[in-house]
């Protein structure tokens, strides 16, 4: 199993001062936390895409870029692209050239993302939300697969063996299906023969085994090696010397995050109940020391029938730097006793 850190790059305030992180300086920090990653051995970071006041992270491909400039082994990821609102050729040739920058250490992460904004911003109709998914998605994929493509389809112009560039270090490039709850999402990666990426944000990872399954029998009916159906995980997760230390530096953003998330969409504000029970034994986070994180990474991996990488969404919007850099060096630890699992 290969373990990762993924950031939505939040706007930060400093808990201990209440001094907000101002944008020069978060993102100073954040390319410290991927060169710290990279010197733990972790195997990959991952950069999320909003467009919310309350996140950085609205052009990956460039963070990624500069992150690839400073880094040496670990690989770089979207986490993930938001395809139903981009065009796939502009995707491709920005993550093909970030490829090349990084010496063929980047993988793109596609999905439909958790928010809305960016279908208004980009002057796309929410109604089309899965439509505009699918008919992207056969475009990328035609893109890496073809040095000249000729495709049609709705909400973008025609290509005629149209010659799309730069091609990327690695052939073929790795394109990843981000996916939350819905079996049709699970059984169109399955059917594509595309690795797939699972955001839990909540509930148990258990819960999620009857469309793994579903997934991978999709992938074998179409004919896809069993190898190439990869399967990921991204959760939220934060690594302390003792549980009470990931819990207390946790906690506090993450009350935060979801407090706005709750406003938003009318939804019950969160609770200390409710984190408690999602970090414990059977939860979706994966908050503790590392020893902890291994044993429930064992045991949900064991749970779906096998994965091949955890992700752990870190950052949140009140979190001292220092403990982050932390949590990144002990999931470094925790690493090597996950490689055979």
């Amino acid at each position: 199993m290969h373990v990762g850190v993924d950031s939505f790059v939040a706007k930060v305030t400093d808990p201990d001062t209440e001094h907000v992180v101002g944008p020069v300086e978060r993102f100073a920090h954040l390319l410290e936390e991927i060169e710290t990653a990279d010197r733990a051995g972790l195997y990959s970071y991952g950069i999320g895409e909003h467009h919310r006041s309350e996140y950085y992270d609205a052009a990956p491909a460039v963070i990624l870029a500069a992150a690839a400039a400073r880094t040496q082994q670990i690989r770089m990821r979207s986490a993930v692209t938001v395809l139903s609102a981009a065009d796939p050729v502009r995707v491709w040739q920005e993550y093909a050239t970030v490829d090349l920058i990084s010496g063929g250490r980047v993988e793109l992460v596609v999905g439909r993302g958790s928010f809305t904004e960016a279908f208004p911003l980009f002057g796309l109709p929410f109604s089309d939300y899965d439509e505009l998914f699918t008919s992207k998605l056969d475009l990328l994929l035609q893109i890496r697969d073809n040095e000249r493509v000729t495709w049609s389809g709705p909400h973008r112009p025609a290509l005629n063996d149209q010659p799309v560039f730069p091609r990327p270090a690695q052939d073929p490039f790795p394109i990843w299906v981000g996916v939350g709850g819905s079996p049709e999402s699970f059984y169109r990666a399955g059917a594509l023969g595309l690795p797939l990426m699972i955001a839990i944000i909540g509930g148990a990872p258990a819960q999620f085994a009857p469309l793994v399954d579903l997934y991978r029998r999709a992938g074998a009916e179409a004919g896809h090696p069993p190898e190439q159906l990869k399967v990921g995980l991204h959760c939220f997760g934060f690594l302390g010397d003792d549980v009470a230390a990931a819990t207390n530096a946790f906690y506090p953003g993450w009350e935060a995050m979801f407090t706005t998330i709750a406003r938003e969409r009318g939804g019950m504000p969160p609770s200390r109940r409710q984190f408690d029970a999602t970090r414990g034994p059977d939860g979706a986070y994966f908050i503790g020391d590392p020893d902890m994180i291994v044993e429930k990474a064992t045991r949900v991996a064991e749970q779906l029938g096998g994965i091949d990488r955890i992700n752990l969404q870190m950052t949140n919007p009140r979190l001292r730097h220092a403990d982050l850099l932390h949590s990144i060096e002990l999931l470094g630890e925790a690493a090597p006793k996950l490689a055979d699992v």
